[in-house]
């Protein structure tokens, strides 16, 4: 599995944004994600903090593709665009521990 390196850049009023890092031996990727509170509450039921989220979604994501066909840019809700599967399978990925 691929480490994730994961940094808040901003919390908005309605929005936090990320600066997410992912490493495979000497290669890496790196991504700007966002995520609403909107969407972090309907996902996550807000049992986790957004940060597990984002951390989450990565962990989703690569299970599907490579770190290269990521987005270098997105929403979180545009994952379900490509996955359908996506709001169903996230709490799986979520810790046990609530926030």
């Amino acid at each position: 599995m691929a480490d994730l390196i994961i940094r808040q850049i901003e919390h908005g009023k309605d929005l936090w944004r990320f600066h997410v890092e992912v490493i495979e031996g000497t290669s890496r990727t790196v991504h700007e994600v966002t995520l609403s509170e909107k969407d972090h509450r309907k996902l996550t039921r807000e049992k986790c903090t957004p940060r597990q989220c984002i951390q989450a979604a990565f962990e989703f994501l690569l299970e599907r593709e490579d770190k290269e066909s990521i987005l270098s840019e997105f929403d979180v809700s545009v994952i379900q665009r490509f996955f359908p599967e996506f709001p169903k399978a996230l709490p799986k990925l979520l810790p046990k521990k609530t926030k």
